[in-house]
């Protein structure tokens, strides 16, 4: 076993090798058959030009590399390769051949068909991934397919609908004095605020949404495609150097820390009565339980959701899913008279239709029969007395964005997310955090002074609204779409629990729900149908890494905010408050090598220190107060090892 992959990852599965090109001023690293992060100088242009297959369910198809041939003579570079795409349906098998010139030119194409007969996609071809620092907010020429082209600002409020249609090329000023303009041939793009799904992007795709999918590619069928960057203007002369230390700052007090919870999921409710003692050491304000009345025996779980609230101390938040397809009032009645008889008493209930779990994309007709916002809230109060009623979305912000609740209808509004929608590399999943705080945003600008409550958000799937189900995970890799997500066991995913809660206290929300007790989702170890490397076999292991970051931010609900500022938090993130005389700093390292970060801004007096990285691992696994434990910290810097979690108590 390989321990140290283990402990950061949750997975054995090695990340794909990366290999930086340089063309003239213009980087760009080579990952798996798709170039990642073409920058010129400092500035990135374009995130990712990828040909990807997307199977019927919406999961992408991680591509096994042939052939892989690179030249990087003469002040620039050609790779050449063969990528065979296996999915539920056949594999796809497509050639590549990217080469970038002295002056800065890349050029990708890419052409391949199926294997056989049968194949159903939802999506194949090049997609180009438009970063968002140096994007949003600049001036936009979009040249159509019929030449035309329309002058645009890409917005930063998040958009549901595809703002480019028909889309040829691309053109904006990535930096002052240069500009980029991507042109595509072989079919015709259309662009998507890509940030509706987390990830940190605006995306640029082959085949629009408003024709039918999944769709039928013919074997012996051939896709053809070609995407071209160049630039003009004053062009540095060399490529950016490599980046130095991170610098937090810390700033004055600002408004307070949300309250954290976790997610029950029907399925889990007896094994999370069994991690109750270790759910109440988090000391998390409440738990989202979720029924679901299109399930034979939905009711079932109400009496388990009872004992835990009691058991924990938390408070209840009641999901309920009914069928939609009769009357409103009787089938928010029935959960109710359920609910009354399990003597659960909810702080807050939840009401959604089935229809709202699925996605509806734009040029699609909404399903007809489901029953609005406002009637959702009136059936739910008649029915729930003296409890705070939410609206929303148990799933994606997509769909909240795509079907906005009126304002002064509900209590509080929610939405879900997951990072595992479009793409399960180690930087991409990372990535989503930068949209977070854009979804905050935005969902604010849509619900004014309205409660908003985050969750319950994972890396990975609990449902899956762009398909039949989410995809299956027995071996325990990356993979888009799945429940089953390695990374949460891991460091990784302690960090990237860590970026998250930072973001929603950033955002002034009231409440954040990450994580579950137990399952897939888990802070609690607990045997689960696949297998876990590590916890199944070692002793006394109890929790994962992250239940230490889920304690530690629990504690903060209600307290002082104080700004915390990283000066790159594609590397470091950092959430901060006060409570009493002492403030204490959260950090968390986003990726697979160390950081230095430098400390602006502390208070004199003593500080101690809690690191959670892959020398304290197995320690933390065992012992669930282990967060407690610190060591004497001095100086005004510390160097954060791979996805290390770190935690500075500052006194006076």
């Amino acid at each position: 076993m390989n321990d140290r992959a283990i402990k950061l990852y949750g997975t054995e599965e090695p990340a794909p090798e990366q290999r930086v090109l340089t063309a003239g001023p213009v980087t760009a690293t080579l990952e798996n058959g798709m170039l990642r992060w073409i920058k010129i100088g400092e500035a990135e242009v374009i995130r990712a030009v990828a040909f990807l297959i997307r199977d019927r369910n919406w999961s992408t198809a991680t591509p096994e590399i042939t052939d892989l041939a690179i030249d990087e003579s003469g002040g620039g570079f050609k790779v050449r390769f063969t990528a065979r795409c296996p999915t539920l349906d056949g594999a796809f098998v497509w050639r590549g051949a990217f080469t970038g010139t002295p002056d800065g030119t890349v050029t990708c194409s890419g052409t391949g068909s199926p294997e056989g007969d049968g194949f159903q996609t939802g999506r194949t071809g090049f997609v180009i991934l438009h970063p968002l620092a140096g994007f949003v907010g600049k001036k936009l020429a979009v040249e159509h397919v019929d030449g035309s082209v329309t002058r645009a600002r890409v917005p930063a409020e998040i958009i549901p609908d595809q703002p480019w249609l028909l889309v040829r090329g691309l053109t904006h000023d990535p930096m002052n004095g240069v500009t980029a303009t991507i042109r595509m041939e072989g079919d015709s793009w259309e662009t998507e605020d890509h940030r509706n799904w987390t990830d940190a992007s605006f995306k640029t795709y082959c085949r629009p949404l408003a024709l039918p999918y999944p769709y039928k590619i013919a074997k012996g069928e051939e896709v053809r495609h070609t995407v071209t960057l160049k630039f003009s203007g004053k062009l540095p002369g060399k490529p950016a150097a490599a980046p130095g230390p991170v610098t937090v700052k810390l700033g004055a007090a600002k408004g307070r820390m949300p309250a954290v919870g976790l997610s029950v999921l029907p399925e889990n409710s007896k094994a999370a009565l069994k991690a109750a003692k270790l759910v109440k050491m988090a000391g998390v304000q409440h738990l989202n339980c979720r029924i679901d009345l299109r399930r034979r025996g939905w009711e079932k779980p109400l009496g388990d959701y009872a004992r835990l609230a009691k058991e924990t101390g938390a408070a209840l938040v009641l999901e309920v899913i009914i069928p939609g397809k009769g009357k409103t009032a009787a089938e928010i009645g029935a959960a109710a008279k359920a609910v009354r008889a399990a003597k659960l008493r909810p702080v807050a209930v939840f009401v959604t239709p089935a229809a709202h779990l699925l996605s509806d994309p734009p040029g699609t007709p909404f399903p007809t029969g489901v029953p609005s916002y406002e009637e959702l809230a009136r059936e739910t109060r008649k029915a729930f007395r003296n409890v705070r009623v939410g609206g929303g979305m148990m799933s994606n912000f997509t769909e909240l964005n795509r079907t906005k609740p009126p304002k002064k209808t509900f209590d509080f509004i929610s939405h879900a997310t997951s990072g595992l929608v479009h793409a399960a590399d180690d930087r991409s999943v990372m990535e989503t955090l930068e949209s977070v705080g854009y979804i905050i945003g935005s969902t604010q600008a849509m619900i004014g002074r309205t409660p908003y409550r985050i969750g319950p958000s994972n890396i990975g799937n609990s449902f899956n609204p762009y398909g039949a189900d989410y995809t299956a995970n027995p071996d325990n890799v990356r993979v888009t779409m799945a429940r089953s997500e390695p990374r949460h066991r891991g460091l990784f995913g302690a960090a990237w629990h860590l970026g998250y809660l930072s973001q929603a206290a950033a955002g002034g929300l009231e409440a954040a729900t990450v994580a579950a007790p137990v399952g897939d989702f888990g802070i609690a170890y607990a045997k689960l149908d696949h297998a876990q490397p590590w916890f199944d076999t070692a002793k006394g292991a109890k929790v994962y890494p992250l239940y230490h970051v889920i304690k530690g931010l629990a504690a903060a609900a209600g307290a002082k905010r104080v700004l915390a500022e990283s000066s790159d938090t594609g590397r470091v993130r950092t959430v901060a408050w006060r409570k009493g005389k002492a403030t204490h700093v959260w950090l968390a390292n986003l990726r697979p090598v160390a950081v230095d970060v430098n400390l602006r801004g502390l208070a004199t007096g003593k500080a101690q220190l809690f690191l959670l990285d892959e020398t304290t691992f197995e320690d933390a696994a065992r012992d669930p107060a282990f967060g407690d434990g610190t060591r004497a910290f001095k100086g005004r810097s510390l160097t954060l090892p791979p996805f290390a979690v770190a935690r500075l108590d500052i006194a006076g």
